[in-house]
């Protein structure tokens, strides 16, 4: 949060506690950092769209997702909200290869798969669907406050492209995990895949 402040002190920022075991609440607390601590946890969607229920009753014209492991950096929000300016986007997607090539790491390939489904079928090419870090002007904050069913995976990333929502990519760097755990292990990684994949080819055709 410190790094945050010091490099973009013009970006409000709201911690999103979902019932950790560790000591976030209290971090934020001696600190002053604004947090929404809630009671239990409710997992990575319940987190999120708490978030955007914030950022829509506050009236925020944009709220980016940003994850406090230390692998997003904030010398790339700038950029961000640059290009939503630019190009009046509804989603800028952080991605890690808009210059840069994809490993060949079971992830890697994962996502490449990922992105072929999501070109195949919306039309729309996006190189890294499995980044965290995503701008979302004041339309998709309301849609995602309002509508349950979304989260932020690829799938709903798709679902919205085929309901309108333009979608622009800014090359950005992250950095290894510096705190934390990843939900995904190995197996958790492999059936996150085939899940998003299947949402993406099957499921969520079937939303209105």
């Amino acid at each position: 949060m410190e790094e945050l402040k010091a490099v973009a002190p013009d970006i409000d920022f709201i911690v999103v506690n979902d019932g950790s075991a560790d000591d976030t609440a209290g971090i934020c607390h001696r600190n002053g950092y604004p947090i929404i601590d809630l009671p239990v946890n409710g997992g990575l969607t319940v987190g999120f769209q708490t978030g955007m229920k914030y950022a829509h009753r506050k009236g925020y014209d944009a709220a980016v997702q940003f994850d406090a492991d230390g692998q997003h950096m904030p010398q790339c929000l700038h950029n961000m909200i640059d290009e939503m300016d630019r190009t009046d986007v509804d989603i800028v997607i952080g991605s890690r290869f808009v210059d840069e090539k994809k490993d060949f790491s079971a992830r890697m390939i994962g996502s490449r798969l990922i992105s072929g489904i999501i070109r195949l079928t919306t039309g729309r090419k996006i190189s890294d669907p499995t980044s965290g870090l995503r701008l979302f002007n004041r339309i998709m904050i309301k849609q995602f406050a309002s509508d349950s069913m979304l989260n932020p995976e690829p799938e709903s990333i798709a679902y919205l492209i085929r309901k309108g929502a333009r979608v622009s990519e800014v090359q950005v760097a992250m950095r290894e995990r510096e705190a934390g755990e990843s939900y995904l292990s190995l197996s958790k990684s492999v059936a996150y895949m085939v899940r998003a994949c299947t949402s993406i080819l099957f499921l969520q055709w079937f939303r209105s």
